[in-house]
């Protein structure tokens, strides 16, 4: 990496650190460019030499942390592909998503919703990565290999799990539901899923691998739609 190039990324990732404490403590409505560049120790013109606007500058830092969601939950089923196994794949993805903070941001900041859904395209983009469209896509490649159970409707699967991961999701964030007593949640979520979902005899291991590709493959292509979001977006690449 030239020395230029590497000068422009330190000042492009403090400006995206300083925007997420910003968005994080006050919202998105009340976070000024002004205020950014005070915390970043940058000037406004150097804002707007990486983002066209504050919109673009949150839009981008909302699809860098969907990034890291996309590439840990790539990572790890590629590394173990056992890791798409129902009742290990949902914790996985309740796992990696509380992680990110912007997503618990995102329940209570209508602004940033908005901002997430004002354009077809962002708006067909992040609708991809909610849990309802994630088991919609997935769970046709768990089911085609074997990995959930024959004896119910596909659909109805589906629906089940969205439920279970959006329940699930809610309780282990919110402080009024997570002192439950549960010394592991997620084991409970794995059990949950297993006795929901999964077929009494083991798939093996061909057809998990085979599944696990195609998951992969699925998450993929949502990534490669998030870089070319985050490219769009911001007008300095070099």
């Amino acid at each position: 990496m030239s020395q230029l190039v590497e000068h422009h990324s330190r000042k492009a990732a403090r400006i995206l650190d300083s925007t997420r404490r910003l968005v994080l403590d006050h919202g998105v409505r009340k976070v000024t460019v002004t205020e950014i560049t005070r915390s970043a120790g940058v000037g406004k013109g150097t804002v707007y030499l990486y983002w066209p606007t504050k919109e673009d500058l949150i839009l981008g830092l909302f699809a860098r942390d969907l990034l890291t969601f996309l590439d840990e939950v790539i990572g790890s089923i590629t590394a173990d592909p056992a890791d798409v196994l129902p009742r290990r794949l949902a914790p996985l993805l309740i796992r990696t998503g509380s992680q990110l903070p912007l997503a618990h941001r995102l329940r209570s900041d209508a602004e940033l919703l908005r901002l997430l859904t004002q354009h077809a395209g962002d708006r067909e983009l992040f609708a991809r990565t909610r849990p309802s469209a994630l088991c919609n896509a997935v769970m046709p490649i768990l089911h085609r290999h074997g990995l959930v159970r024959h004896d119910r409707p596909l659909p109805s699967q589906a629906y089940a799990l969205h439920a279970v991961l959006t329940g699930f999701g809610t309780a282990m964030t919110d402080p009024a539901t997570a002192p439950l007593g549960v010394d592991d949640p997620y084991e409970v979520l794995a059990d949950t899923v297993a006795q929901l979902l999964e077929p009494s005899t083991a798939p093996g291991e061909p057809a998990i691998t085979a599944a696990a590709d195609q998951t992969v493959a699925v998450f993929r292509e949502t990534r490669d739609a998030v870089l070319d979001l985050i490219d769009r977006g911001q007008t300095l690449q070099q």
